[in-house]
């Protein structure tokens, strides 16, 4: 074999070892699906990738598929979304190839942007009380099996796949700052103790398929709406945005807590 012959062989064979070698790095990349409502998607950072489901790539989904060497995130979550929304329209993006789940969801199905908005009302406008008992007997009759449904769904498609399912923090901190909004300390007791139950509640189902709970309660301690600083939206504009976490809320609060679970 001539010497420019085999020059040519051997730089053939480099660059076939080369793009082997990247097809087996792309093949071993942890397929990451994340799926679940606005708490999830991203909703309260204001800058979205996707502005129907208000996905954010400040959201943790996105934060921690860029902090994972070889990850690659199938990004679903959508703001609205209930449990039925992520049955009809997210779960067929888990397969049995996912190795890591991220998922919240819930708040919707129990109602909690009209609660928020009756319990915003004037004292003399509101049935705060009757909005929240409302949502809790549904948290505690209702809400369970259709979580049951949901997480049987993402088991049964990923069976060997690692899942994190994140709660709610606790919105309040007992005073209202602004000057658009009528919630009563009282009022705000309430809605912080329909935080915990929608926790005991997911923490339940969750665990009974075998998931595991990312608590976000006490990282959200001390950056409740009024806190300073605020890891949560107040009253804002777009109405959309509130009482949703903000960029340091998914940085700080969200993301800490699915990474201990998903790594």
């Amino acid at each position: 074999m001539s010497r420019s012959l085999r020059r040519a062989s051997l730089a053939l064979l480099a660059v076939l070892v080369a793009l082997t070698a990247g097809t087996a790095v792309a093949s071993a990349a942890d397929r990451y699906v994340a799926l679940g409502d606005s708490y999830s998607s991203g909703t309260g950072t204001r800058t979205y990738t996707n502005t129907a489901c208000q996905r954010s790539n400040s959201a943790y989904p996105a934060l921690l598929a860029a902090a994972r060497p070889n990850t690659a995130l199938t990004f679903v979550a959508c703001s609205g979304a209930t449990t039925a929304d992520v049955l009809a329209n997210q779960i067929a993006s888990v397969t049995a190839s996912t190795k890591l789940v991220s998922i919240s969801i819930g708040g919707n199905d129990a109602g909690f942007a009209d609660v928020l908005t009756e319990c915003a009302l004037p004292a003399w406008a509101s049935n705060c009380a009757g909005a929240v008992t409302t949502a809790q007997t549904y948290i505690t009759s209702t809400l369970p099996a259709k979580l049951d449904a949901v997480y049987a769904q993402i088991r049964s498609r990923a069976p060997s796949a690692k899942v994190a399912v994140l709660g709610y923090p606790r919105i309040f901190n007992g005073e209202d700052c602004n000057a658009a909004t009528f919630f009563s300390p009282d009022d705000e007791t309430k809605l912080n103790a329909t935080a915990d139950l929608m926790r005991s509640t997911i923490r339940t189902r969750a665990q009974a398929h075998g998931f595991s709970f990312g608590d976000v309660i006490p990282a959200f301690a001390g950056h409740a709406v009024c806190d300073s600083p605020a890891w949560l939206n107040g009253f804002s504009n777009p109405i959309g945005e509130s009482y949703h976490p903000n960029v340091t809320g998914h940085k700080s609060g969200y993301l800490p807590v699915a990474r201990a679970i998903l790594g």
